[in-house]
C-alpha cells in the first residue's frame, strides 16, 4: 500500500503516466481493476476501511487520529478486522511500515508482529484530564516558524506565521521507505520457512506530498514533457469557497514550478515501483510467489494539478479517490493480464482476503456491509448484481465539514453541507470543470443522487442526518429516500 498514489499513474492512457516497469509486468500476471476507489479523501478512514470492510460512519476513524482536534483516535472496539481473523486462524501476521489507523494502539492490537513501524509513534492511553490531552495535542502543531526572509526557495510555499513548506524537492530514502521495504524483504524468509500461511502487510510513505523521490529517478523524466492538466486553470468560481481558498495557496508557485512538481511526483511514484520490485523479487527467492495473492494498492489518490490543486483534501474530486489496484495469484487467477471495469472499494478487500483464506467473516454488529468479495472477478465471473455506484465519507481532514458524495459512470453528485452542491457530467466532463447542481435542467438527476446518498447513509448507520431548521440544508431530505411514491 503506497501512500497518495494517484489511480491513473499506473493506467495507460493517462496524461501523466508514471514510468512503473515492475508493476506494469505484474499487472500482465494478474488483474488490474480500473476503477478502484477509497471511501475517504484522507489516510487513516481509508487504512480503517481497507482493514475492516467498513466505511468511516461504522469503524468510526473520520480523520487523521493524531492531530489536535481529531474527531476520533482509533477505531471502535467492536469493529471486526480481517487481520485479527487470520491471527486468530493460525496465520503468521508481519507488519512493516505505514500505521496509520489507532493513535493508542500499535498493529500488534490488531493481530500483527510489528517489523520496522513507521508514521506518528501511538500515544498511550492517559488518565490526565481531558484538558491536559488537548494541550499536549495543541502543542505538537503549533511549530516553529522560519520566518519569510529572502527570496522565495524553488518549490516553497509561504504562510506566514506556519512552519516553512517546501512542496518537492529529493532525498535519497524518502519517508524511510527503503528501511521499510528492507524490513519486509529480511521478514519474507522467515514466513515462508515458519510451516504456517502467512500475511505480509508494506505499506510505505510515498508519493505523499512533500514530493521528494531519490534523485536517480527524476532522470526517467524529461521536463519538457510534462504536461499541466487541461483543467488545471479552473477557477472553481462556481464550487465552494474552501476549493477555492486551497487553489489560492498553490498559486504562489510559477507554471515551471508546476511541471516541476509533477515531474516530481511521478518520479515519486516510479521510486514506489523499484521498491514494490524489491518485494516481488524477495517473494521469488523465498519459493512463495506461485501461492501468495499479491495486491498492489493505495490509501487514496492526489489531486496532481487537477484544478489547480496539489495533495487531497475537501475537494470532492474523482482523482482524490481513484486508486491504482492491481492483484495477482498465479495459482487462483484465470486468464491473467485482464483489465475488469467494474467499480470496487477498499473496503471489498476484507471479504474478499477472508474468502480466499476459506474463514467465516467475523462477528459483527454490523448488518449490511459494503464491502463484497472480489473472488469472482479472480474466476473471470462478473456477479450480475454488482454495484454501479460508489460513496464517500467524509466529516473533513483537519479543516470539517460533513461532505457525502456518490458517482456512478455517468455522473459524480456531491453534497457539501458546508457550502454549494456539486454535480458533473462525467460524460461530457471528465475534468470536473462545469457544475450543474444549481442547473434546474438537472434538478431531477440531484435529487435522484440525494437519495441514494441517503440510502447508502442509513444502510451504513451514518447520522449525517439532523433535520434542524438552520443545518437542515440538503436539496432534498433523508426522508425521502423512503418514500417511493414521493413527488419529485
Amino acid at each position: 500500500m503506497t501512500d497518495q498514489q494517484r489511480g491513473d499513474t499506473a493506467l495507460d492512457g493517462a496524461l501523466n503516466r508514471a514510468r512503473t516497469p515492475r508493476l506494469d509486468q505484474f499487472r500482465r500476471e494478474g488483474l488490474t481493476f480500473t476503477q478502484a476507489y477509497c471511501p475517504s479523501p484522507h489516510c487513516c478512514p481509508s487504512r480503517a476501511t481497507f482493514l475492516s470492510g467498513h466505511y468511516p460512519s461504522r469503524h468510526g476513524v473520520w480523520n487523521n487520529v493524531n492531530v489536535g482536534n481529531a474527531l476520533s483516535r482509533e477505531p471502535r472496539p467492536d469493529v471486526p478486522f480481517w487481520s485479527r481473523a487470520l491471527a486468530e486462524a493460525g496465520y503468521a501476521m508481519r507488519y512493516s511500515g505505514k500505521w496509520h489507523i489507532s493513535d493508542h494502539d500499535g498493529p500488534s492490537a490488531f493481530g500483527w508482529s510489528e517489523g520496522f513501524v513507521t508514521a506518528s509513534p501511538c500515544r498511550p492511553r492517559s488518565a490526565a484530564p481531558q484538558t491536559q490531552e488537548w494541550e499536549i495535542y495543541r502543542r505538537g502543531d503549533i511549530l516553529p516558524s522560519d520566518g519569510l526572509g529572502g527570496p522565495r526557495a524553488p518549490g516553497e510555499i509561504r504562510r506566514p506565521g506556519y512552519p516553512r513548506y517546501v512542496h518537492f524537492g529529493t532525498a535519497e530514502n524518502s519517508f524511510r521507505d527503503g528501511d521499510v521495504v528492507e524490513d519486509a524483504v529480511a521478514a519474507l524468509p522467515e514466513l515462508a520457512a515458519c510451516g504456517r500461511p502467512w500475511c505480509l502487510f508494506v505499506g510505505t510513505l510515498g508519493p505523499h506530498d512533500p514530493y521528494v523521490p531519490p534523485a536517480a529517478f527524476l532522470d526517467l523524466y524529461d521536463p519538457a514533457q510534462i504536461r499541466r492538466p487541461s483543467n488545471f486553470d479552473d477557477d472553481l468560481r462556481d464550487r465552494p469557497a474552501l476549493y477555492r481558498r486551497m487553489r489560492r495557496i498553490f498559486e504562489q508557485l510559477s507554471p515551471d514550478e508546476h511541471r516541476e512538481t509533477l515531474r516530481r511526483y511521478l518520479a515519486f511514484c516510479s521510486y514506489q515501483d523499484h521498491l514494490f520490485g524489491r518485494v516481488l523479487d524477495a517473494l521469488d527467492a523465498a519459493g512463495q510467489a506461485r501461492e501468495t495473492l499479491v495486491v498492489y494498492l493505495s490509501d487514496h489518490g492526489d489531486y496532481m494539478g487537477d484544478h489547480g490543486l496539489w495533495c487531497k483534501g475537501l475537494p470532492c474530486f474523482r482523482p482524490a479517490y481513484h486508486v491504482p489496484c492491481a492483484v495477482r495469484w498465479p495459482a487462483g487467477i484465470r486468464d491473467p493480464g485482464r483489465a475488469v471495469e467494474a467499480m470496487i472499494s477498499l473496503a471489498d478487500f476484507a471479504p474478499t482476503l477472508l474468502e480466499i483464506a476459506g474463514l467465516e467473516s467475523p462477528p459483527s454488529p454490523y448488518a449490511n456491509a459494503p464491502g463484497r468479495s472480489l473472488a469472482p472477478f479472480f474466476r473471470d465471473q462478473t456477479p450480475p448484481d454488482w454495484r454501479t455506484a460508489l460513496f464517500t465519507q467524509t466529516n473533513g481532514n483537519e479543516l470539517y465539514g460533513i461532505q457525502r458524495s456518490v458517482f456512478t459512470t455517468d455522473w459524480h453528485f456531491t453534497w457539501n453541507g458546508f457550502d454549494e452542491d456539486e454535480l458533473y457530467d462525467l460524460r461530457r466532463d471528465p475534468g470536473e470543470t462545469v457544475n450543474l447542481a444549481r442547473d434546474s435542467a438537472y434538478a431531477p438527476i440531484v435529487r435522484a443522487c440525494m437519495r441514494r446518498i441517503w440510502q447508502f447513509a442509513y444502510e451504513q448507520d451514518d447520522v449525517c442526518v439532523n433535520p434542524y431548521i438552520a443545518v437542515g440544508l440538503a436539496p432534498l431530505g433523508p426522508g425521502a429516500a423512503f418514500e417511493a411514491s414521493r413527488p419529485d
